[in-house]
């Protein structure tokens, strides 16, 4: 799997909103201060020195603004290396494509929010290294012990449109699939038994579950299938991990390399398994690559002994 999880964001929204939860859809930036000397900044090439300019949209767990200041997954990995590179962040709100936008058109330093890596974007601009393995996740009626692809045959399959398990849950055996227009609608009926299992962006199951804290579902994590499974069924391919990155311009080779720095060593001081527990996540699954990862990106904008960063 090598795009977003989620091609439409937005979609998950609705649900955000419906929590009650404080979105800064109006605000076109804010600027926070790094906690270490402006010097480490120099040489960085950003469009304005001593400043990181991020493109976001609000997409929690993972990126929003609220009092002012980044919040999420993804902004707290990127507050802590910009920190630690002496750099000011200053974001700016727009939708996914503007992100992506954005960054291409060298508007922005950087954008963030479950971003997955592809072949095709990295064409277009620069990709860090992973700031975490997005896994395929299930959100689980009860506690029913469904773990594999064989495990979902003959169950009543969900997602919401424009998810890329669209096809994926239509390829196992028996089963039926629901595609939903939002969040909204997959949630509802998770809730009331009328699917089983459902697939969506793994972190909203379990921030779902915070707002509503008499949810009756859960989170699961997929085994995922074998590459004997994806051979038979080329769809299952999309119930492997993805790599998530920060996305910057093509030119901002010193940049991406200094960020680059920096999450390797919160893979390594135990920062990011923090911050991934934090916000739902098991570190085991979202911390540790599949072998399969490293092949993808070798060669491409990688080299061939390229290893991926690992708890």
């Amino acid at each position: 799997m090598s795009e977003r999880r989620m091609i439409s964001p937005a979609k998950a929204l609705a649900v955000v909103m419906a929590a009650g939860v404080l979105l800064a859809a109006g605000c076109s930036s804010t600027e926070t201060t790094a906690t270490a000397n402006g010097s480490a900044a120099a040489g960085l090439g950003t469009i304005e020195k001593g400043k990181l300019k991020v493109a976001i949209e609000p997409y929690m767990p993972y990126t929003d603004i609220k009092n002012g200041t980044m919040v999420g997954l993804d902004a707290e990995i990127l507050q802590a290396a910009a920190g630690a590179l002496g750099l000011r962040i200053e974001t700016q709100m727009t939708d996914f494509k503007g992100m992506l936008n954005s960054v291409q058109s060298g508007r922005a330093d950087v954008t963030i929010g479950g971003i997955g890596w592809s072949k095709d974007r990295a064409e277009k601009g620069l990709f860090t290294d992973p700031v975490y393995y997005s896994p395929a996740a299930m959100a689980v009626v009860g506690d029913k012990p469904y773990k594999t692809v064989d495990d979902l045959k003959g169950l009543r399959l969900g997602t919401v449109s424009g998810y890329v398990w669209e096809q994926s849950i239509k390829a196992v055996d028996g089963a039926q699939t629901k595609v939903y227009p939002d969040a909204n609608g997959f949630f509802a009926d998770l809730a009331a038994g009328r699917i089983d299992v459902g697939f969506i962006d793994p972190l909203l199951v379990t921030y779902q579950r915070q707002v509503q804290p008499n949810s009756k579902f859960q989170l699961a994590y997929l085994t995922p299938p074998t590459d004997a499974q994806i051979a038979a069924k080329p769809a299952f391919k999309d119930f492997r991990q993805i790599q998530v990155s920060f996305y910057l311009p093509k030119k901002s080779t010193a940049l991406e390399k200094a960020l680059d720095e920096q999450i390797d060593k919160l893979y390594q001081n135990g920062q990011l398994a923090a911050m991934v527990t934090k916000w739902g996540g098991d570190p085991n699954q979202f911390c540790k690559p599949d072998p399969y990862l490293e092949t993808l990106r070798q060669g491409v904008d990688r080299p061939a002994g390229w290893k991926l960063p690992t708890i």
